[in-house]
């Protein structure tokens, strides 16, 4: 099925062609909407997420780029600026670094720098991690320099109907929008997503299993191995708690710590370096705001302190059931 074909019938399909049907929606209904990136038109981009956009909506709504990412990240913002809603494509997580001085001085500083006057409605897609077997600059998981930066939103979908829905709504936000689309998983399983252009809530987290015994938090492509970790300890009678943080900044912390504060246990789990990643802020949350609660220190499953390695070590680099199922249980044991 073409995820830009009109009046279709609603169908199970994969999270790029959820990708791909929400630009198709917001395109058709909000003329300021333009696609622009290197590949996005012609070729429909590295990863086919713009596929048959360009035959649609002209080369004039869905712009073929130079292979430039300082240039597209200008163009995007220059874009916003005039009150068009850009949405660009960085072809990997690893040509985002040159377009870090477009996104951190001008796209985040809009709102701040003209004191609200100002906003910039633009999206950075990204695909994003590792486990396609491609060399490192094709495979980061680089998600917490972007939280760190104030005025920019990060959102990391794990699931097709989630990709839809968030999607829709970074295009709808007034500010600036980190889209960071988990490409292990492009094409790993289907889900039925109605084309009905219903938007999910960005800056709140998904609880995607009840528990009470520990909570596993995580995002992007590691949720699949997180609910199955929850279904190996659910059958030796352990019930953990599953939370999709979705929305990274800004981070629903009221959400996971209610799940703490029932469960005592928390495992956070991301593929990103272990130091400084995102899960380390919220494990210093909880020591700040939910000491009283925990039962036992928190633990973290992550990446290593080194980038990813290739092919062979890749698998073994990214948190694994195995790993997480582990540290459950030593939270399990420490209380």
């Amino acid at each position: 099925m073409s995820a830009v074909a009109k009046d279709a019938a609603p169908a199970a399909i994969t999270l790029i062609e959820a990708i791909t049907q929400a630009l198709a929606y917001e395109m058709r209904n909000d003329a300021s909407v333009v696609v622009l990136g290197e590949d996005v038109g012609v070729n429909g981009g590295v990863f086919r997420a713009t596929a048959g956009l360009q035959a649609e909506f002209g080369d004039q709504r869905v712009i073929d780029t130079p292979l430039d990412e300082t240039t597209i990240a200008g163009l995007t913002v220059g874009m916003a600026a005039q009150g068009m809603k850009p949405v660009a494509e960085a072809q990997f997580d690893g040509f985002m670094y040159p377009m870090v001085d477009h996104i951190i001085c001008h796209a985040a500083r809009f709102r701040y720098r003209t004191r609200g006057r100002l906003t910039c409605p633009m999206v950075l897609r990204v695909p994003w991690g590792g486990g396609i077997r491609a060399p490192e600059h094709h495979s980061e998981a680089n998600e917490s320099i972007f939280t760190n930066v104030p005025g920019l939103r990060v959102v990391l979908p794990s699931s097709p109907a989630r990709a839809y829905g968030l999607l829709l709504a970074a295009i709808r936000e007034p500010d600036p929008v980190i889209f960071m689309e988990p490409k292990r998983i492009y094409r790993q399983y289907k889900e039925l997503v109605p084309d009905d252009g219903e938007a999910l809530p960005l800056d709140v987290c998904f609880v995607l299993r009840d528990g009470t015994d520990v909570t596993l938090v995580t995002w992007g492509a590691q949720v699949k191995e997180t609910l199955e970790a929850a279904e190996a300890l659910a059958k030796d009678g352990i019930s953990a708690e599953v939370i999709d943080v979705a929305t990274l900044k800004p981070l629903d912390f009221a959400t996971i710590a209610e799940s703490v504060a029932k469960t005592g246990r928390c495992v956070i789990v991301h593929e990103a370096p272990k130091t400084a990643g995102f899960g380390a802020e919220i494990a210093a949350r909880l020591a700040e705001e939910s000491m009283y609660d925990l039962l036992a220190p928190v633990e973290r499953v992550t990446g290593y302190d080194t980038h990813i390695p290739l092919f062979r070590l890749e698998m073994k680099y990214l948190p694994s059931v195995e790993k997480i199922v582990a540290a459950a249980r030593r939270t399990l044991a420490a209380g």
